[in-house]
Formats: structure tokens, sequence, C-alpha cells
């Protein structure tokens, strides 16, 4: 399924956050957007996902305007891990996963044998089914953000959306999760914080300065020492590594000398 966005713009009080946004996320790419915070990643995906209506622009799915559908059959189409998971209420782990078949029922519909053999491949899938029947409440960030993992896997869209999923994570687990949405096959737009991460797993970059598209590319093309302090105002060394065959980027201290 390709996601295509076309001037997207978005303005809180007046002030504009981002600006004539065009994003283009093939069949079963990895794209993924980085920048400096600020710089309007977060936002972007919130337009797109309809937690924010955006003031000008469209979102396409397969050539349809994704504004003009339902939320039940956005949800069809389109999983989510945002950032803000805050609920209301207590539910266990199991509970939470199984929320993920809601737009595939209907009001009234409980589990089927189906959902919950996709609820129990989902929570096999991130490695936490020993934690089924744990209070979501009582988990740690990292915990959580695995939990809503498995409820987008287990919702079975063609694209999920991703806001910096492995935020909470330590990096064993963020090379994990990471791992097993990219062994999916399907297509995903993530925020992602850390370059070397982005380098790693993504087929392409967009890259976010105060609000709008500063330039896209293969991580080779867009990870590159000038593009990094145009950017970042850091200074780096960039190169490719021996085994994963992938951009390395070294932050190099502001106080080190270079002439």
């Amino acid at each position: 399924m390709k996601l295509q966005v076309e001037n997207l713009s978005f303005a809180y009080d007046q002030k504009p956050i981002i600006e004539d946004i065009c994003l283009n996320v093939k069949e079963g790419e990895f794209v993924g957007l980085i920048g400096p915070n600020g710089s309007g990643k977060s936002t972007v995906l919130k337009n797109i996902y309809r937690a924010l209506q955006p003031d000008a622009g469209i979102v396409m799915l397969d050539g349809r305007d994704l504004f003009k559908l339902t939320h039940k059959q956005a949800a069809k189409k389109i999983g989510v891990v945002g950032q803000e998971n805050v609920l209301p209420f207590d539910f266990t782990v199991e509970e939470i996963v199984a929320m993920g078949r809601s737009p595939h029922k209907k009001l009234f519909d409980g589990d089927s044998p189906k959902d919950k053999e996709i609820v129990r491949s989902s929570l096999e899938y991130l490695g936490i089914e020993d934690m089924s029947q744990r209070n979501y409440l009582h988990l740690s960030g990292g915990e959580k953000q695995r939990v809503l993992i498995a409820r987008a896997i287990a919702q079975e869209t063609n694209i999920l959306i991703l806001d910096e999923p492995t935020n909470h994570l330590d990096i064993g687990y963020q090379l994990q999760i990471l791992d097993l949405v990219k062994n999916l096959q399907v297509t995903v737009l993530t925020a992602i914080h850390d370059l070397n991460i982005a380098a790693m797993y993504c087929d392409r970059l967009y890259v976010l300065k105060e609000g709008r598209i500063y330039t896209t590319g293969t991580p080779e093309e867009v990870l590159t020492p000038e593009i990094i302090f145009e950017v970042y105002g850091i200074k780096a060394d960039v190169s490719i590594h021996p085994i994963t065959q992938k951009v390395t980027i070294t932050f190099l201290p502001q106080s080190l000398n270079f002439n």
C-alpha cells in the first residue's frame, strides 16, 4: 500500500509548525523522518494519522483520500504507535493488544477464535506472552511500548506509523523491536531520533528542519557530515561500517580543534 502526502501544513495558535510537507512512501518501504527536536516530526505523523487536523494538504492511500475515510476504515489500513499513550483505565496486556482487533469487528462483537489467535501470535512475536495478564499501568515505559507495538501488529494493517517507537527502550530492545518491525514486510513511516538507528533500518529518509523538508534521499545520500552540520549544528565523522555496510556516524565534541 502506497502512502502519499502532498503540501501538508499545520499551525498552532496561528504559528506555523509544519509547512508544505510532501512525502511519498512506496509499498514495502521503511521510511524515516529525522530532524532536531522541534523540527516537526511528530506533528507530521499526527496530521497523517488524524490526531491533528491539517490546515492544508492531503494524504492519499493508494489514491484514496485518507481524510474521507471513516476512522474505522482508516484503522483497517494504518496502525499507529504514538509517543503519548496515557489510558484513563487500567487493562491487562492481553486486553490492550486485543484492542487492535476492534476495526475488524462490529460494535458488540466478542473476540472470535481468529482474534484470540492473532492476539496470542502478536504477544509471542514481541516476546511478551508471559506478560499477558499483567496490568498495563504497572509496566515500565519500555514494556508499555512493546505492548503497543504488539497491538499495532494485531491490527493487521498494511501500513505502520511509528513515532519514535524505541524511545523508552535500551539498545538491545531497540534493535529487537526494529528487526521485528522490519521483518513484518509492511510499509513503515517512522520518526527516529537516533541517526545510526535510522541509517541501519531505513530505506529512505526525510530530513526536517524548522517545520519543512530540508532534504530527502537514502541514508548514504542524506547522512553526510555537511548535512548533519547544516541541520543539527554538530560536526560528525561518517563512514560505511565494514560489517553492516550501513552508514555509521560518530559525533565529534564541539570543543575538538579541527585545525
